[in-house]
């Protein structure tokens, strides 16, 4: 299906035979501009296909009254060409007038009113204006479901729209609802290889990621890839899209570099066939920028994220999911970077679309809660950061299965921060709760697992249980080291783990050998005044404190007193811990002499 090459061969010979032979307001011409169209449009050609579709409805509003069928048509061409481009205001306006023709030509059941319908949802579906693109597209449902037969394929086109929407709603359940209906129909009424079907299966795909089953999802999404390799050109929409979601899962699953060359693919495609404002360009943008945050490339997730702030801000609407969406991931690097009031400020931006825009128990603004509750656990206001987190863990609990990823995250932060206020049994308790979800929902060497081994390795570490601890720290090191990039932060985060084992048990030198490892990663890794950096100094520096090296102990506290005096709060705990720790050094130093 779909050989638009040879399409296009044909309407253009037949073309140049109306154009000879027929005037240049004659309808006939009008039908063949109108099929060029169709057909560029199918290529992902949207300039081309809007040019022809003009000149066709130029002839159009000639050659017919006003409340002409045949025009109705045409408003409706141009606004899908419009709303492909992400031109959303022209594709309403072009599709309210097909509409208003059509409301006065049809009667009330007709299924091209029904389309109209249809078309309007999808252009509010991708402004975010999810309620009234709902409210359009049971419009548009209802005429069908009484007009056309149960395996009509406009029906299963109706379902899969509404599926849509209830997925950007967060009701992931009525999105699978519909996904399932549309696939039934599809399945009696099309070919297996038909556009149609991929489309099905990659949103079936889709809402299986967002409910963590992995490989559902990943099953679904390779389906709806072999059929659009098979129907569409390599450069292709269609393509990027399944791409980009096979990148994501690839993602969640913890391969990033997988997901990275997924999602350079998507952002090649869509940088030639989109507008340069156009939001599924910044939404590439987005996502390559969240592979590179993930492997630890900071600078280059901040590059990437930027960009697609940059498209946001001038193609979306001031209240848009995808702005909010912007926003966290920007925090998150400032937040990983060390730049925690950067962090904060765009955890807010966020955080205030997503209360305006979403309903109370909505897993976005859980997300929102959590990492503010993270910003304030790195800045030492651990009440704050508790609160955050009993916010987010709140919804998690009553929107999500009970064994989400998402919650093995809220358990896990709340952890941190009885471990960081010395409740080491409660410190447990969640840790273990997060552990027990992360073993059941993820793969074995996923680095979410490698952080709960991590963290918990820590808890030992504090409590004394010293070979729990380097038994939980072996488990950690060894995902990180086959998951990740050599000089990713995390590993880092390992090699300063396993050395405040060794620093404890007075091994001083297999400790110093440890922290070195984590110097040099974040040295390459972080900008110099990251509080990461901060804590590998003080390790160093309490090592060869514990090795009675006074001086270079104190070269390495200063080094990471003045890293926490310029990227810290005041009234940080590390401060005052480092302040005294650099005491007692000059204390010990003094009495060496004395």
């Amino acid at each position: 299906m779909g050989d638009y090459s040879k399409a296009l061969e044909l309407y253009e010979k037949a073309i140049k035979i109306y154009e000879k032979a027929l005037p240049s307001n004659h309808p006939s011409l009008a039908i063949s501009y109108g099929n060029i169209a169709v057909v560029y449009k199918n290529m992902g050609s949207y300039s081309k296909a809007l040019e022809f579709n003009e000149k066709a409805h130029k002839i159009l509003k000639k050659a017919l009254p006003p409340n002409h069928p045949h025009l109705a048509a045409s408003y409706n061409s141009i606004g899908l060409v419009n709303n492909n481009i992400g031109d959303y205001s022209k594709a309403l306006e072009f599709h309210e007038k097909s509409l208003k023709i059509r409301e006065k030509a049809l009667p009330p059941n007709h299924p091209d009113l029904a389309t109209s319908y249809n078309n309007i949802a999808g252009v509010y579906k991708n402004m975010g204006d999810y309620s009234k693109a709902l409210e359009f597209y049971e419009k548009s449902l209802q005429i069908r479901e009484e007009a056309l037969p149960p395996n009509h394929p406009d029906l299963a086109q109706s379902y899969n729209n509404i599926a849509a929407v209830y997925y950007k709603m967060g009701k992931y359940s009525k999105a699978l609802e519909f996904n399932e209906k549309t696939r039934k129909i599809n399945e009696k009424a099309l070919p297996p290889n038909h556009p149609n079907s991929a489309s099905c299966y990659k949103n079936i795909g889709l809402v299986y990621n967002k409910m963590r089953d992995y490989s559902k999802a990943l099953e679904f999404h390779e389906k709806a890839l072999k059929i659009y390799e098979n129907a569409l050109p390599p450069n292709h929409p269609g393509l990027t899209q399944s791409y980009n979601n096979i990148a994501r899962v690839s993602y969640t699953m913890g391969d990033y570099s997988k997901a990275l060359a997924f999602y350079k693919k998507t952002l090649q495609i869509n940088q030639k066939a989109l507008l340069p404002n156009h939001p599924d360009l910044a939404s590439s943008y987005n996502n390559t920028g969240l592979a590179h945050n993930n492997m630890g490339d900071y600078s280059k997730a901040l590059e990437f994220y930027e960009k697609a702030l940059e498209i946001y801000e001038k193609a979306l609407p001031s209240n848009h999911l995808d702005l909010a969406q912007s926003h966290n991931n920007i925090a998150g690097v400032y937040y990983k970077m060390g730049d925690y009031l950067k962090g904060f400020e765009f955890h807010e931006k966020s955080l205030k679309i997503r209360e305006k825009a979403l309903p109370p128990d909505h897993p976005d603004l859980a997300q929102s809660y959590n990492n503010i509750g993270e910003v304030y656990n790195s800045t030492g206001d651990y009440s704050k950061a508790l609160e955050f987190h009993e916010k987010s863990l709140k919804i998690r609990e009553e929107a999500l299965s009970p064994n989400h990823p998402d919650l093995a995250q809220s358990y896990n932060n709340i952890s941190l921060v009885y471990n960081n206020t010395g409740d080491y049994s409660k410190a447990f308790e969640f840790y273990e709760k997060s552990l027990k979800i992360r073993e059941d929902a993820l793969p074995p060497n996923h680095p979410d697992l490698a952080q709960s081994y991590d963290s918990i390795s820590q808890v030992y570490n504090n409590t004394g249980d010293y070979s729990k601890a380097v038994e939980f720290h072996e488990k950690s090191l060894k995902i990180r080291e086959e998951a990740l990039p050599p000089n990713h932060p995390d590993l880092a985060q390992s090699y300063n783990t396993i050395g405040q084992v060794y620093n404890n048990t007075s091994e001083y030198s297999k400790a110093l050998e440890c922290y070195e490892k984590a110097l040099q990663i974040y040295e390459k890794a972080l900008p110099p005044n990251l509080p990461d950096l901060a804590q590998s100094y003080s390790n160093i520096g309490m090592t060869y404190f514990g090795k009675g090296d006074y001086p270079k102990a104190l070269s390495f506290l200063e080094k990471a007193l003045s890293i926490r005096q310029n990227s810290l709060p005041l009234t940080h705990p590390s401060i005052k811990t480092t302040i005294d720790n650099i005491n007692y050094v000059k204390k010990e130093n003094v009495n060496v002499f004395f």
